[in-house]
């Protein structure tokens, strides 16, 4: 059953990788899973195609789901002190595919990040020191690898401010942006 929602998923997402130019920070709707009487109001439908490895990793209101098509298996992800907030109060959390074929999972309400390992699915937890604003509440709706700086970017919605991240998920610089990202989700101009 799971082979015919990764198929789904995957004819959506595919023009629009391919139109991005491989860009993994496109995000799409999909069915909605999990508690959705405890928490209705949280719309997080964010998933990343890791074509390499023929994977697709789903951000669920509970946490991640991995889709492994080579192993015609599907693996809930618990994330351990995943802080979030609904659509009503904030843009949704993010995920970003890393370098190595690692997920990276955001809170919109704290600067903390979420590894998954790509190999045993082990998860670990990323405070991150951060360069100004330590002293304000804000999480990070939008993540994005670049390879070309071999970094991570990251947007706050509620600030409208950019951060680098190191790619070692321990440290945050704020970067000067070129349009205010305030109330745009996920997006990283």
């Amino acid at each position: 059953m799971w082979n015919g929602n990764l198929r789904r998923i995957g004819i959506f997402l595919i023009p629009t990788l391919v139109a991005l130019g491989g860009c993994d920070s496109s995000a799409a709707p999909i069915q909605e899973s999990g508690n959705a009487g405890q928490r209705a109001d949280l719309r997080v439908d964010r998933h990343r195609v890791d074509l390499v490895r023929s994977r697709v990793w789903v951000l669920t209101e509970d946490g991640v789901v991995l889709y492994r098509n080579d192993r015609h298996e599907r693996v809930a992800i618990h994330l351990p002190e995943w802080l979030l907030v609904g659509a009503t109060f904030s843009c949704p959390p993010d995920i970003a595919l890393g370098p190595k074929g690692e997920a990276i999972v955001t809170s919109n309400v704290v600067p903390m990040l979420w590894r998954i390992n790509p190999d045993t699915l082990e998860v670990s937890v990323h405070r991150l020191e951060l360069d100004s604003d330590a002293n304000q509440d804000f999480g990070f709706s939008g993540l994005s690898y670049s390879s070309r700086h071999g970094k991570y970017f990251a947007v706050s919605s509620t600030q409208g401010s950019v951060w680098s991240v190191d790619p070692l998920l321990t440290k945050a610089q704020k970067v000067q942006a070129s349009a205010s990202n305030a109330g745009a989700c996920g997006a990283i101009s």
